[in-house]
């Protein structure tokens, strides 16, 4: 069982990072082959099962970081060629901007960031889940 605001909190942020999938599709979708087991962008009714990207956030209690407990945003390029690291970081860095103008429209109020934890991008923050009761 999960709490209801963890509930909308992960189905507000999946629909903020649909959109920046959306984006990144846009700019960089026709430059590499697509997985031959993967389908076209906007083809199925989720983004992560279509296009060149698949991009998560997955909660992490953040043991051993120094960044924290937060959410780690994996950008899954779903091709066989070689992207170049200069690429995937341009992308990454696309993420990163996006995430950082979208998050305080989605989630007014919360003081969310986004840095590099390592090699991961990570949302930290407040993650509070309010009061109960």
């Amino acid at each position: 069982m999960q709490h209801h605001s963890l509930i909308k909190f992960e189905a507000l942020l999946k629909k903020t990072l649909d959109e920046i999938d959306h984006i990144l599709e846009e700019r960089y979708g026709e430059r590499y082959d697509l997985h031959p087991a993967r389908r076209s962008h906007g083809s199925t009714s989720n983004r992560s099962h279509d296009g060149l990207f698949d991009i998560r956030g997955e909660f992490t209690l953040g043991l051993g970081s120094k960044k924290g407990r937060g959410y780690i945003v994996d950008i899954d390029l779903k091709t066989l060629e070689k992207v170049p690291s200069n690429i995937i970081e341009e992308i990454e860095e696309a993420a990163i901007a996006e995430l950082r103008k979208r998050l305080p429209k989605v989630f007014p109020g919360r003081r969310l960031d986004v840095k590099r934890d390592g090699n991961m991008i990570k949302i930290i923050g407040d993650l509070s889940l309010g009061s109960i009761g």
